[in-house]
């Protein structure tokens, strides 16, 4: 916090030549109170010398580390607060398109890094594909019943590409009218999956993710794991020309198994207005415990990006053109899907 000072609790800094803890001093010349002041260096006195004296070589100083960790909880604690003052007092930057950098690092993020790291403990490859700045989309291969791919790529982006650039994604029509869950996508960075927007996205050198296959992907029966579904009519790859920026490949796996969809209730999904309603061998016999997706084994590749920056402007409208580049990218995946299956140990591990 900026106008705040941050008191450590019980500093333990211990002198060699007599082992109490120093009072805590005043803020002075720029420095916070309890901050340490440098002391010339001196030769060990006899009481750091005997065994059990604080600072004794060979002696484990507990008393030495807890500052320390104390320290560290204080940081947290008012990078804590400083981020709610500016919550409450509005003192925060949030985009046209709704996104707020700041949630997303600080409390997004936070909240999926577990369900990436520790659940379905992910391995990203080929992550420096993507361009370290300037516009750059990624499309990727959809599916798991609900969309926690896109989550988890997100996820990946965010946490492992050496410039730490942030993905946009580009979601359906559905998830901006559900309540809730609208307002977080905006705050998370996702737009609507219209070329107007992409355009302006990668115009301005964001990383934008999009997932072609759509609800045909996210809610093919299980029987058709990991056989890519069609990719529309090329509206991506169109405007990536128009924009200029590589396209760059990416497989998912570990995402079809999550949900094993064994039926549809259609009719409950139409009169719901749901694409579909899907059925699994936990719900909804189990109830919300159901809903818990299983533990699979996620692995995520980019694959080398497409430039297409070399073709003229008109290329954007040349539709055997934009066929086949969507035939390229639709089959880059689909290869590099197979590479990774027939690489898989097995589907939790």
């Amino acid at each position: 916090m900026a106008d705040a000072k941050v008191i450590p609790f019980g500093d333990g800094e211990r002198r060699a030549s007599g082992g109490k803890a120093a009072k805590p001093k005043s803020k002075v010349n720029g420095r916070r109170a309890g901050q340490l002041t440098p002391v010339p260096e001196q030769g060990p006195t006899p009481e750091a010398e005997e065994p059990g004296a604080p600072g004794a070589p060979g002696e484990p100083q507990e008393a030495a580390r807890a500052p320390r960790t104390g320290g560290g909880l204080e940081r947290r604690l008012a990078h804590g607060l400083s981020f709610l003052r500016r919550r409450v007092t509005g003192e925060y930057e949030v985009d046209d398109f709704g996104y707020d950098q700041e949630l997303t690092d600080q409390v997004l993020m936070s909240l999926l890094r577990p369900v990436y790291d520790k659940y379905f403990r992910v391995d990203v490859k080929g992550v420096e594909n993507i361009p370290d700045s300037g516009g750059a989309l990624i499309v990727a291969n959809h599916s798991g019943t609900l969309p926690l791919d896109g989550l988890m790529l997100q996820v990946a982006v965010h946490d492992h590409h050496p410039a730490g650039r942030h993905l946009r994604l580009l979601a359906a029509d559905l998830v901006f009218m559900l309540p809730v869950v609208n307002e977080l996508a905006r705050k998370a960075g996702h737009t609507l999956a219209c070329a107007d927007d992409a355009e302006r996205l990668l115009e301005r050198g964001e990383v934008v993710g999009v997932m072609p296959e759509g609800f045909k992907g996210i809610g093919k029966p299980f029987s058709e794991r990991y056989k890519l579904q069609r990719f529309g009519r090329g509206g991506f790859v169109s405007t990536a020309l128009q924009a200029g920026a590589p396209i760059v490949p990416c497989s998912i796996v570990g995402a079809e198994e999550i949900y094993p969809m064994i039926g549809n209730a259609r009719t409950l999904a139409r009169l719901l207005g749901f694409p579909y309603f899907p059925i699994t061998p936990t719900f909804p016999w189990l109830g919300p415990l159901g809903a818990v997706p299983l533990p699979t084994k996620w692995t995520i590749q980019f694959g080398e990006p497409i430039s297409t920056d070399g073709y003229p402007p008109e290329a954007a409208e040349d539709p055997m053109l934009m066929f086949n580049l969507t035939d390229q990218v639709r089959e880059t995946i689909q290869h590099t899907l197979y590479k990774l299956l027939v690489q898989r140990r097995s589907v939790f591990f």
